[in-house]
């Protein structure tokens, strides 16, 4: 079976044109539609048929996924029940590269029933949808990669870029971080990669940490962390709350063997590691692993702004959410 590799590259380079071409509807207009999906009070509500439909359902996703609130609401459902997924403070991204789709037509009633703001990714500023929408973003007309120039090829690979231009160019805006990433992506090889500090961190808001005061004894140390759940240090802290060191089991493992009960009478001061190793709870868990194989410890104290003690992560806390590998 002999192929045609050099009109692949011809549907390659076409999309590519087409795209490129995309980058001049990046104007007030677009700054507009973007303003709107910002300003959004509900949901990004995006609907399309057929392979427009296809591309609206990976732009909602995208959407949803950088911190837009998003639904994909198919236009011929719409008219059976689902407009019921359709709230007044929503927003309505339709794709129709004619406009002039019956089914999402039938939808322009509705939309301005509830007054929801419709803006509309198609070709033809003349047509129906054009008309009626609040802001247009009009690729033109472009001619399709296939042989017959029928087949939605180039058009929907536009439509699906300037879908996502909106997507993260809103997200920027948003500040919307790679820890707000991982949130969204808990699951997946990805997911386990972009978990934060506060995700995996053994010790919880509200949870009572192990902690003694820079002045405790070892038997006071001991007394006031007796029912604290698994931990493998206790975090010693200055009169103002912050953190002055940590005491680990192995620290005090040692100095009981080497002087038996005298050791319930050691000020934990003067057997704390001081200026210990810390991180800050936005962290990614994969800088605290970072941490853990650079200097050799096991437990690494979770601080807030002021240096004070919010929880405690361990390295077998990293391990057991798959960090490495």
């Amino acid at each position: 079976m002999a192929f045609d590799l050099e009109y692949a590259r011809q549907v390659i380079n076409a999309e590519a044109k087409g795209v490129a071409k995309m980058a001049e509807l990046v104007d007030k207009t677009f700054a507009d539609a973007a303003e709107l999906i910002y300003n959004c009070k509900g949901a990004v509500i995006v609907t399309g048929i057929g392979k427009a439909g296809i591309v609206g359902r990976k732009i909602s996703a995208t959407l949803a996924s950088t911190g837009t609130p998003s639904h994909f609401l198919h236009p011929a459902e719409a008219v059976h029940g689902d407009l019921g997924r359709l709230r007044k403070g929503d927003i309505v991204l339709a794709l129709s590269y004619g406009g002039e789709t019956d089914e999402i037509i039938r939808l322009i009633n509705i939309v301005k029933q509830l007054e929801v703001k419709l803006i509309a990714i198609t070709a033809s500023s003349d047509s129906r949808l054009a008309a009626h929408s609040d802001i247009v973003l009009c690729m033109g007309q472009l001619d399709e990669a296939c042989p017959f120039g029928v087949a939605p090829s180039v058009s929907t690979t536009c439509m699906l870029a300037i879908g996502d231009a909106l997507a993260l160019t809103v997200m920027k805006v948003r500040k919307f971080s790679i820890e707000d990433y991982a949130r969204f992506h808990p699951a997946g090889s990805l997911g386990p990669k972009l978990i934060t500090v506060e995700q995996s961190m053994l010790f919880k808001a509200g949870e009572k940490l192990p902690l003694a005061k820079i002045t405790d004894t070892v038997k006071q140390l001991l007394e006031k962390n007796s029912e604290i759940k698994r931990h493998g240090a206790v975090m010693i802290v200055d009169a103002g709350g912050k953190l002055a060191g940590i005491i680990t089991d192995a620290d005090l493992r040692r100095l009981m063997a080497k002087d038996g009960a005298k050791f319930f009478d050691y000020a934990v001061k003067d057997i704390m590691t001081p200026n210990c190793k810390r991180i800050r709870a936005s962290a990614l868990a994969a800088e605290a692993m970072a941490i853990f194989h650079k200097h050799r410890i096991d437990d690494l104290p979770v601080v807030d702004e002021q240096d004070k003690p919010i929880g405690l992560i361990d390295v077998q806390d990293i391990v057991a959410i798959k960090i490495v590998g």
